[in-house]
């Protein structure tokens, strides 16, 4: 049996966003120092905003604020996913680095719209 949802860190989503973040941060330290105000910066940000936009949601008082943040959290790993392919075009990361990062995203994007659903039911 699972434990119960005591805060937002017990939520998968916030703990797998969490994952991402740091994957972010790890693999843009690689990036040119050039990039740090540019590239490194956008796709921290991006990264830190998902995980950051759950808490928000789960800490205000409706369900429909909630939701509205995860809605948020959505759009700034879109925007993520879109940093990280841009970043691979220029060839300021690798397909290699990139690549897992990516499967990442796939998976807080899937239960982020597991948990919207479910909130929205």
């Amino acid at each position: 049996m699972r434990e119960p949802i005591k805060s937002y860190r017990d939520l998968r989503v916030w703990q797998e966003a969490m994952n991402l973040a740091e994957a972010c941060y790890r693999v843009t330290i690689l990036f040119p120092r050039v990039e740090l105000y540019g590239m490194t910066s956008q796709i921290r940000r991006a990264s830190a905003s998902i995980a950051a936009n759950v808490a928000e949601g789960y800490g205000r008082r409706t369900r429909g604020e909630y939701i509205q943040f995860l809605y948020i959290a959505q759009g700034s790993l879109k925007e993520l996913e879109t940093h990280l392919l841009l970043s691979k075009r220029v060839e300021l990361a690798s397909g290699e680095s990139i690549s897992p990062i990516m499967s990442q995203c796939e998976s807080v994007g899937r239960l982020l719209g597991a948990l919207i659903r479910s909130l929205e039911k």
